[in-house]
């Protein structure tokens, strides 16, 4: 299904019609707070071509970012995407921002935030409402994510937005703090915001079904105590992005993004097994309870994912089978203790 990393980058910026149809009526320019990280360049790059094909070459499409790797800050600039550097820490001066009607807010502190408390929660919430006060007057889509949730029973089917946040850790409890910040934005200064609870994106070169298929291949053995995941395709979430900045309000939306689908660990670890002629090696048994999320609300807005995870599944094996680039970036969905 893909052949390389810049077919797989030219799949994942593919602009779906419905995409190209609400982009047509963006009102300012947008922005793209951390786009340096796993999902940033992709829906940089799918904004820009979704503008493009909606005839809205008026409208900028700004990629801020420390770049530390420069090679990514070049190919979003070679695809028509203007990049600022710019250190988004808690303490900088934001007024040097470029100015936007339309921001997606993508920064977060996650891996080593058991070791960094006080760092985590600097990056996670402390600096999400100095951006709120930037772009007061803006629509935000801000990144969250389902560790707000609790772990609940596989047989519930996940939670709605409905469900109380309850997080487990340091790094959830942060995050909920981020969403709190821009709530409150939203409701003293009615700046107009979603929440997007993301969990967890597929790219072949990491994600969920990139860490089980690493393992099964290398014969490592599958942890299913965690036995029960979301999933979906990146570009998926990267376009329930920018199509929700037309949904963000005051009171903040709250937006669950994921697949349909609840996932057994332990039937993706044997279908992956089937894949890669390779008999998988499990360990543990699973827990009654994952965390889980219900998108029904994302998929009645804005339809289910272009890619099954039937087809995912059988790309990710067909990417490890051919030695496809992967990323030194576990999810390390297994962790049921909140420290990351």
């Amino acid at each position: 299904m893909f052949d390389s990393d810049e077919e797989l980058e030219q799949r994942l910026a593919e602009p779906p019609p419905r995409l190209v149809a609400d982009l047509a009526g963006m009102d300012g320019g947008l922005v793209v707070l951390g786009a340096g990280g796993k999902m940033g360049p992709s829906l940089c790059h799918l904004a820009r071509r979704g503008l493009d094909a909606a005839g809205r070459s008026d409208v900028e499409v700004v990629a801020v970012s420390r770049w530390s790797d420069p090679e990514v800050e070049k190919g979003l600039r070679e695809r028509g995407v203007r990049t600022v550097r710019f250190d988004l820490s808690p303490d900088a001066d934001l007024a040097g921002l470029p100015d936007a009607g339309n921001v997606v807010y993508m920064v977060g502190a996650k891996f080593g935030s058991a070791a960094a408390p006080a760092q985590t929660w600097a990056v996670n919430a402390f600096l999400p409402a100095a951006v709120a006060r930037r772009y007061a007057d803006a629509r935000i889509a801000a990144f969250s994510t389902g560790n707000v949730y609790p772990l609940v029973p596989v047989a519930d089917g996940g939670c709605t937005e409905d469900h109380r946040p309850d997080p487990v850790g340091e790094y959830a409890m942060s995050c909920l703090g981020r969403e709190r910040a821009f709530e409150y934005a939203s409701e003293r200064h009615g700046t107009r915001v979603t929440l997007l609870r993301l969990n967890y994106a597929v790219d072949l070169r990491y994600g969920v079904l990139a860490d089980v298929a690493r393992s099964v291949h290398a014969g490592e053995p599958v942890d299913v105590t965690t036995g029960h995941v979301n999933v979906v395709w990146q570009a998926y979430a990267n376009e329930v992005a920018l199509r929700s900045l037309l949904h963000a309000a005051s009171p903040a939306v709250a937006l669950n993004v994921t697949g349909p689908e609840t996932l057994s660990v332990r039937r993706l670890a044997a279908r992956l097994g089937q894949l890669l002629d390779v008999s998988p090696v499990i360990a543990g048994e699973e827990a009654p309870t994952a965390l889980l999320s219900d998108a029904t609300r994302c998929h009645a807005l804005f339809g289910y994912p272009e890619l099954s995870v039937g087809a995912l599944v059988e790309a990710q094996a067909a990417w490890i089978r051919k030695g496809g680039t992967l990323w030194d970036k576990p999810t390390k969905f297994q962790r049921r203790d909140g420290r990351f």
